[in-house]
């Protein structure tokens, strides 16, 4: 039994003994998340089934932001969860989580784990160039990364700033491994960046840039919005897929609930609730994706695999250089 079951046990017969006398009050599990509205009101639609006498709270903001919030509560912890970001972004962030032995993890394939469970995988995203044909013109459909590179792209590609999103530091820190240096320069020079993950997508659909790069999740929203002008493309030379994982938080105040929390989060129904109203691919290897949206199968999509590991221990510099060459929305 884990530290947290060792606690809610010792105080179960009170807690029987007041339910008796009254109502049980619910119990508040709090969630840091970094995923957009629909996908938390699915999440909230499985909890009211799974969990129906737990409260979830849900605190929303960039990934990177959260993070930070929750270093800067170390010393009197606030949130039970974090949800949900790329191990690139997490990793320099591993000593204000421990590492929980969900038993949701025998449906979820191996090769997805963190190391030590230390974190959980979610979803798996795909990165995509997110096209706005309607607006690009006399410009050429792209059709790879190195495209970008072209100078007739300058300022009419859109990122998110990867020292708050792990979208965009997952796209570009996959762009800088696939090219060489002078293609990566230039693409990055050709790029800007802008506020939070939901905005790429939204500047696109919007018609402010003509290119976005971005998570093929957030994109695909639009385009089941009935948006036609809007197409997904897949760079013929490979594209970045990271999986995505929540993080229970070290001294979770929801002690045993925040587990099973957890556990609901990586369920088959929450996972194809997420799928169907949040364009989340799920970790689950039980769940088909074609059979609820018009999305090729993973396997169908040429993958270029990246370091995660490297990634998370070169995220400073790599940040500074990104700083140094990209544009930045006004």
């Amino acid at each position: 039994m884990t530290k947290h079951g060792r606690l809610v046990a010792a105080g179960s017969v009170v807690g029987l003994a007041l339910m008796v006398a009254a109502p049980a009050l619910a119990q508040e599990v709090n969630i840091y998340t970094s995923n957009p509205v629909q996908s938390i009101e699915a999440i909230t639609e499985v909890a009211r089934t799974a969990m129906p006498d737990v409260q979830l709270n849900a605190i929303t903001g960039g990934s990177g932001v959260l993070l930070r919030r929750i270093e800067s509560e170390a010393d009197k912890v606030q949130a039970d969860i974090f949800w949900s970001s790329s191990a690139n972004t997490l990793g320099a962030f591993e000593s204000l989580f421990e590492s929980y032995d969900s038993p949701a993890l025998a449906a979820i394939p191996e090769g997805l784990h963190y190391p030590g469970n230390r974190f959980l995988p979610t979803n798996v995203h795909v990165s995509v160039i997110m096209v706005n044909e309607d607006l690009l013109g006399d410009l050429p459909m792209p059709e790879t990364w190195s495209d970008l590179a072209d100078p007739v792209y300058q300022g009419k590609i859109t990122v998110p700033d990867p020292a708050n999103s792990s979208t965009g530091y997952t796209i570009l820190w996959g762009a800088r491994e696939l090219l060489d240096e002078a293609a990566f320069q230039a693409l990055a020079g050709n790029v800007v960046v802008t506020g939070s993950s939901s905005a790429v997508p939204r500047g696109v659909a919007m018609g402010e840039y003509p290119i976005g790069l971005t998570f093929e999740a957030t994109a695909y929203a639009y385009i089941d919005g009935g948006q036609d002008e809007l197409k997904l493309v897949y760079p013929s030379e490979g594209t970045f897929v990271t999986p995505e994982y929540l993080g229970l938080v070290a001294g979770a105040p929801a002690g045993d609930v925040a587990c099973q929390a957890v556990d609901m989060l990586l369920s088959a129904e929450a996972q194809t609730a997420l799928l169907v109203n949040g364009f989340r691919r799920p970790s689950r290897s039980d769940i088909e994706v074609s059979k609820y949206l018009a999305l090729p199968e993973l396997a169908d999509v040429e993958v270029f695999a990246v370091d995660e590991a490297a990634a998370a221990n070169e995220r400073e510099p790599f940040l500074e250089m990104i700083r140094s060459i990209a544009g930045v929305a006004q």
